[in-house]
C-alpha cells in the first residue's frame, strides 16, 4: 500500500463544520485503497465512561471523487457533543493501517507507540463557512459597461467610435456604452433568466475597462451618474437580479489623489507609504516599471500598487465599501487581482462591510488554488479558473476520453469545502480570456460546454454576448459591443433560445445546483460524458462524431438537442429523467 500517498490534517480542505450539526472528514489516499473506515468519538469520551483509554466506534467512509492518481473518501459524522476526536484505517492488497496525525502504521503494530489522534476541538457556530444562501441559486451576467449599450436618451458625443465599428480596434477606444443603457435591458435580462449582474470597473478613469481607477467615489461619466446606478440598482432589485461591482484595490491609475501627491512631492507626502516605492528617482515617465523603482500591476507604471497593509489604506477603502453597501444597496464586490492584497484587509472589510449588509458576496479574482482566503473570514468564494480549462480541455483534445474528463472535473468539485464549491463562480470565458465561442469548433459545441456550466455545483456566469455566440479572442476582440440591432431583428433568436433554455433549466431543477454525482462510463464509447445529479437528472453528451443510442427507458425530456428516436447525434446534448 502507498502510504506516502495519504494525506489528512485537520485543516479546512479535509475537516470542516458543514452546518451547525455535521462534521465532513475527508481523507486522500492512493487508488491502492479498497475501503476506509473513520474510527471517532468525543474525545473525553473514555471519561465520561470511566475507562482509561480512549476508543472510538467505525463508520465507512464513502468514495467524494476520483482523481487522476488518488481517491478521496468522505464521511460525515453529527457530533452530540460538537467535539470530535478520530483516526482512520485504510484496508488494500490484505493489508489494514492506522492512520494518526503522527504515523501510518500497520494497524497491528498500533498499541505498540504513542499515538496522536486528530480533533476537531469545538463547533463554533461563527466559525462556520457561510457564503451568502442566494448566491447558489444565481446565474451571474458579465456586463463592461463601455460594450454593452449606449441608451437611447444618450447624447451623441464625437470622442465614441460608432458602435458596431471594430475594424482595426485601438485600447483606448471608447464606444459610450452607460448605466442607463444596462437598466433598459433588464428586461431582455430578466426573459434569459440572469438573476445577477457583475459589472467591471465603473469609476472615473482614461480606459475603457477602468481598471486603471482614478477616483472611486464617482462613477465615470461616460457612463452615467451616481443617480443612474441607484436607479439600476433599485429597478435590478425590482426584477429579482443582484448587482456586483468590480473593486479594484489592488492598484489604482496614474491620476488617483493619493499618486499625484506621491509623484509630485517624493518622500514628503503623506500618502507616501500608500505605495511600495523602492527608489528615490521613481517619477520617470517610463511606460514599465521592470526596473522595480515601484511596484505596480504587473509592469504597468499607470497602475501603482497599493499597500493594503498600511492602516490609513484599509481605512480609505473600508469606508468605500461601506458606502456602497449602505448607500447603494450593492449585493456584491469582486475584488480585482484578489490574490495580491493583504489577508489582514479583507478581513477588516469582511468584518466592516458585513456588520451593514450580513448578506453581501465578496469574490475573490484568484486564478489558482484558493483554500487560504476562503476561511470564512475574507472571501465568500472566487472565481473557478480550473473548471473552464476543464472543460475548454476535453473539447480541444479529442484525445482526451470521459475518464479524463471525470479527473478534471472531480478536482474542480473537491477544492474547497462544499458550502464554498456550492457557491463559486463558474464561467467558460471573461474579458480576460477568448470567448468560449471563438474557441468551440461549432455552435452544438458552444452549446455542450454550456450544459456542462449549467449543471455544475457553483453559480454560472455568461460573459455579455455569450447567449448569442459572440466571438473574439483575446482583447481587445473579446470586447467588442453587443449588436443590438441584429439582436432586435431577431438574427440571433434560434441560439438565444437554445442558451435560454439552459439557463432556465439550471433555474427550475435544484437537482442541477447539488454536488451529488453519479458518473456512468460506457467503456465502448470514451468521448460520451454521461452523469446523474442527485440520482435523479442524466446529463448526456455525446462528444464523438459518431451516433449514441440511448440506453435508458422510459425517458422524460428536460433539453434536446440533435438527438431523436433514442438516438443522440455526434455533438448532441440530452438532459432527462427517467419517468
Amino acid at each position: 500500500m502507498n502510504i506516502a500517498a495519504v494525506s489528512h490534517r485537520t485543516t479546512i480542505e479535509y475537516s470542516y463544520a458543514l452546518n451547525e450539526n455535521t462534521v465532513v472528514v475527508n481523507l486522500r489516499t492512493a487508488k491502492d485503497v479498497d475501503s476506509a473506515t473513520l474510527i471517532y468519538e468525543d474525545p473525553f469520551i473514555h471519561e465520561l465512561r470511566h475507562e482509561k483509554k480512549w476508543t472510538g466506534k467505525p463508520l465507512e467512509m464513502q468514495v467524494l471523487a476520483e482523481l487522476r492518481d488518488h481517491i478521496i473518501w468522505t464521511a460525515r459524522v453529527s457530533p452530540r457533543y460538537k467535539r470530535l476526536q478520530y483516526y482512520f484505517e485504510i484496508h488494500g492488497k490484505g493489508d489494514t493501517y492506522a492512520v494518526y496525525e503522527n504515523t501510518i502504521l500497520p494497524l497491528a503494530e498500533a498499541e505498540k507507540i504513542s499515538r496522536q489522534f486528530f480533533k476537531y476541538a469545538w463547533m463554533n457556530s461563527s466559525d462556520i463557512i457561510k457564503p451568502p444562501e442566494w448566491v447558489r441559486d444565481t446565474v451571474w451576467y458579465q456586463i463592461m459597461p463601455d460594450r454593452f449599450c449606449r441608451d437611447s436618451e444618450a447624447p451623441s458625443d464625437n470622442k465614441f467610435r460608432k458602435w458596431g465599428d471594430f475594424e482595426d480596434p485601438e485600447w483606448n477606444d471608447v464606444y459610450g456604452g452607460t448605466i442607463k443603457g444596462i437598466t433598459q435591458r433588464l428586461p431582455y435580462l430578466k426573459a434569459l433568466g440572469i438573476s445577477g449582474l457583475y459589472l467591471t470597473p465603473i469609476f472615473l478613469s482614461n480606459s475603457s475597462h477602468k481598471y486603471n481607477t482614478f477616483d472611486y467615489w464617482k462613477v465615470d461619466p461616460d457612463f452615467g451618474t451616481e443617480e443612474d446606478l441607484t436607479e439600476l440598482i433599485s429597478k435590478a432589485h425590482e426584477n429579482g437580479i443582484r448587482v456586483m461591482l468590480d473593486a479594484v484595490f489592488n492598484h489604482c491609475g496614474h491620476e488617483f489623489f493619493a499618486w499625484k501627491d506621491v509623484f509630485e512631492k517624493g518622500r514628503a507626502s503623506k500618502y507616501y507609504d500608500w505605495f511600495f516605492i523602492n527608489t528615490d528617482d521613481f517619477a520617470k515617465f517610463k511606460f514599465t516599471t521592470e526596473d522595480a523603482r515601484y511596484y505596480t500591476f504587473s509592469f504597468w507604471a499607470p497602475m501603482p500598487k497599493l499597500n493594503t497593509n498600511n492602516p490609513e489604506v484599509v481605512g480609505y477603502f473600508t469606508d468605500l465599501c461601506v458606502h456602497w453597501a449602505k448607500d447603494w444597496h450593492i449585493d456584491g464586490i469582486r475584488f480585482d487581482v484578489g490574490d495580491e492584497v493583504s489577508h489582514s484587509f479583507i478581513r477588516r472589510l469582511n468584518d466592516t462591510v458585513k456588520r451593514v449588509n450580513p448578506d453581501i458576496f465578496f469574490l475573490g479574482e484568484i486564478w489558482m488554488d484558493s483554500i487560504s482566503w476562503l476561511g470564512g473570514n475574507e472571501y465568500d468564494s472566487v472565481m473557478n479558473y480550473p473548471l473552464p480549462e476543464c472543460i475548454n480541455d476535453f473539447w480541444k483534445n479529442t484525445q482526451l476520453t470521459f475518464t479524463d474528463f471525470i479527473y478534471g472535473l472531480n478536482y474542480c468539485r473537491t477544492l474547497y469545502p462544499e458550502q464554498i464549491t456550492n457557491s463559486l463562480f463558474n464561467f467558460l470565458d471573461t474579458h480576460d480570456t477568448p470567448r468560449v465561442a471563438e474557441i468551440s469548433r461549432s455552435e452544438d459545441e458552444l452549446l455542450q460546454k454550456l450544459a456542462v456550466l449549467m449543471t455544475m455545483p457553483g453559480t454560472p456566469s455568461l460573459y455579455y454576448g455569450t447567449e448569442i455566440a459572440m466571438k473574439g479572442t483575446r482583447e481587445p476582440y473579446n470586447r467588442r459591443t453587443m449588436p443590438w440591432d441584429d439582436i432586435n431583428s431577431g438574427k440571433y433568436d434560434e441560439i438565444k433560445s437554445k442558451i435560454g433554455a439552459l439557463i432556465q433549466l439550471r433555474n427550475n431543477n435544484s437537482e442541477l445546483k447539488s454536488n451529488d454525482f453519479t458518473f456512468i462510463n460506457d467503456p465502448e464509447q470514451q468521448r460520451i460524458i454521461h452523469y446523474v445529479k442527485s440520482n435523479r437528472i442524466h446529463v448526456l453528451l455525446n462528444c464523438s462524431s459518431n451516433d449514441y443510442h440511448i440506453k435508458e427507458k422510459n425517458i422524460k425530456t428536460l433539453y434536446r438537442n440533435l438527438y431523436s428516436d433514442g438516438v443522440l447525434n455526434a455533438n448532441g446534448i440530452l438532459i432527462f429523467v427517467c419517468a
